[in-house]
């Protein structure tokens, strides 16, 4: 079935990605084509640039699960091997492996290894070769220009409700459960110490969040969740801890999904552990209430 396609990383498919996918969805329904989403499995500039070290809003498997219902088809391709390919070429590749008749682009989109700048540029293009091509003004959200940079700057000063916005749902961080240093049972909260399955993703700022877990039997529990280097015990690197009240089951070596709500406070250090103990009975009140 003839398709039309719109391209990207998507990175974080957050709502300037929606509103994208929402005319495409709308075109192929008007065209009587299949929607198509074509992405890449790793970051393009990893590729561009050998130093180039990416901070995802996304793990790649969280983010082709999303792409997956927002489009009839998700191609992901290797960009390593397609970088080299102008424009034309490429354009020439997806139209006649995939049934490409038409394609959509967003207002910044470029492909092509010959750089090319301007929509006209790229119409000439898919003119030539049979495609119709359609172009998408910027999303914007009131005052904000909503995309990846920005959502990134708002979790990198933890400023997770309006991160939160911008994406269209709750910020989450995959990761495996490894041990820790035994504080938190010592002092009656015990938390499990998260080693995130996607080492290049940003981690919001320090501080003390409230959210909740998605553990591997499908089940979620409220939790706070700490980020930090723990000064209160005199701690240096950097670590993620979820406390989930109430909750007795042994999740080290288990897989678990966290889900931000809101940033509660900044990390402190506190005079003594029962200081902090206090605190975190706080803190537990503020999540439950």
């Amino acid at each position: 079935m003839a398709q039309i396609a719109t391209i990207g990383f998507f990175d974080g498919v957050h709502k300037g990605h929606q509103f994208l996918f929402e005319h495409l969805r709308s075109l192929a329904k008007k065209e009587g084509l299949s929607s198509l989403c074509i992405t890449f499995s790793q970051h393009p500039r990893t590729v561009l640039q050998s130093d180039y070290l990416p901070q995802l809003l996304s793990a790649t498997d969280d983010r082709i699960h999303i792409l997956q219902q927002e489009a009839d088809e998700v191609l992901v391709l290797d960009f390593e091997q397609i970088a080299s390919l102008t424009a034309h070429e490429f354009m020439v590749f997806i139209h006649e492996q995939y049934q490409v008749d038409a394609l959509l682009m967003g207002y910044d989109h470029h492909f092509g290894c010959d750089n090319l700048r301007t929509p006209r540029e790229y119409k000439k293009i898919a003119d030539q070769i049979g495609i119709t091509l359609y172009t998408l003004n910027e999303y914007q959200e009131g005052e904000w220009h909503v995309s990846s940079t920005e959502i990134r700057r708002e979790l990198e000063n933890g400023n997770i409700v309006m991160a939160n916005d911008l994406l269209g749902r709750p910020y989450t961080l995959a990761g495996k459960v490894v041990h820790g240093n035994g504080i938190g049972h010592k002092i009656g909260f015990p938390t499990a110490n998260i080693a995130p399955a996607e080492v290049h993703q940003v981690i919001p700022a320090n501080g003390v969040y409230s959210g909740e877990v998605l553990l591997a039997d499908g089940t979620q529990h409220k939790a706070i969740i700490n980020i930090g280097t723990n000064p209160t015990v005199g701690n240096s690197e950097r670590t993620i801890e979820v406390h989930i009240p109430k909750l007795k089951t042994d999740l080290y070596g288990s897989l678990l999904t966290i889900i931000f709500s809101r940033r509660i406070r900044d990390e402190h250090k506190f005079d003594s552990l029962e200081e902090l103990q206090e605190q975190i009975k706080l803190d537990i009140r503020t999540l439950l209430s």
